[in-house]
């Protein structure tokens, strides 16, 4: 057999690889959504019936914790939620497969954050069909994406259903034309810049360690993401990235204040060192690279990590780089 057909056959048996694992996915996602959903109808029916509070939500979140030390995703908040969960939809059947289809942070963000069924069902397939990480499917709703798109047709756009959703939302043309926004093109830039932002930390001086992105923080009751978690070695503490394909905002400090706070409480272990913010801000015209630290900090901390901390000015120049490179990458993608 020549290289061509072998390469072929390969590809067949990798292709076997991939559906079983998307498979293997659903599966755990849809177990986990459905456990969740009787979780909700059980305490939705003992409130009603036997006259829950807040009290014995919390005792039966801090019995589950005590049985199982290492279960997450029980805590009193989650469960009021999964009883949210359930009785916004237990009279809409029609809509479960497409809740087994998202992950449990996509179907809370639609909760939260839609009004009608319609508007809901929307958004449900979107993000089942593009495979929207949470952050994402939160960005197009915030930025009023299904609105506007009413707006446009003057009724529900379900239509879209049957349609092949990436062509619809790539082409810039009827984006411009509708006068909607570019989810696609930020999200693209963003995804790429991250990417080989990531590549350059990991080596620049061996000193951060990747440990995620898209990190999940909670405050309060609100779910938070972000965009890139690192372990500094020698400064003994977590750096949490922020990207904005934006100008800087103040604001954006605000925010990145409440990520290092949740981070300190939940996530650093005793003997590590306050966490530190990296905001990166970057469109066509300007660049900004700011870093925000814990207000617990001496200012011999201070000064020591400013000093093992990357130069803003590095990370500004490197940052107007990727931002170039992304564009083009985005752009052929765009082409092809």
């Amino acid at each position: 057999m020549s290289e061509v057909e072998i390469t072929g056959i390969f590809d067949d048996v990798l292709g076997m690889i991939y559906s079983a694992k998307q498979k293997a996915e659903y599966q755990v996602n849809s177990t986990i959504i459905d456990l969740y959903w009787s979780i909700g109808e059980y305490v939705s029916k003992q409130i009603d019936v036997n006259g829950w509070g807040k009290s014995t939500v919390k005792a039966l979140s801090e019995y589950i914790l005590s049985k199982e030390p290492g279960i997450r995703g029980y805590s009193s908040q989650n469960i009021w939620r999964m009883k949210q969960f359930y009785e916004t939809y237990k009279d809409k059947p029609e809509l479960s497969k497409l809740l087994r289809e998202n992950t449990w942070s996509n179907n809370l963000h639609i909760i939260s954050k839609t009004k009608s069924y319609e508007e809901k069902e929307f958004y449900l397939k979107l993000a089942s069909k593009e495979k929207y990480k949470a952050k994402e499917l939160a960005r197009q709703i915030d930025s009023g994406y299904y609105e506007r798109l009413l707006l446009s047709n003057g009724k529900a756009p379900s239509a879209i259903e049957s349609k092949d959703m990436t062509g619809v939302l790539r082409d810039m043309y009827m984006l411009e034309f509708l006068d909607l926004p570019e989810p696609y093109k930020e999200y693209d830039l963003k995804k790429a810049i991250l990417k080989n932002m990531k590549k350059f930390l990991l080596e620049f001086g061996r000193d951060f360690i990747f440990m995620d992105e898209e990190y999940h923080v909670q405050v309060g009751n609100n779910d938070y993401y972000v965009d890139l978690l690192f372990f500094h070695r020698e400064l003994q503490c977590l750096v949490a990235i922020d990207l904005k394909i934006d100008d800087f905002k103040p604001e954006y400090m605000g925010k990145m204040d409440f990520y290092l706070e949740a981070l300190d409480r939940d996530i650093k272990k005793p003997h590590e060192n306050p966490s530190v913010g990296m905001i990166l801000c970057k469109n066509a015209d300007t660049d900004v690279v700011e870093y925000s630290l814990s207000r617990s900090l001496s200012q011999t901390m201070i000064a020591e990590y400013k000093t093992k901390l990357i130069d803003k000015s590095i990370l500004q120049r490197k940052l107007a780089e990727l931002y170039d490179i992304a564009e083009e990458e985005v752009k052929n993608s765009q082409q092809d």
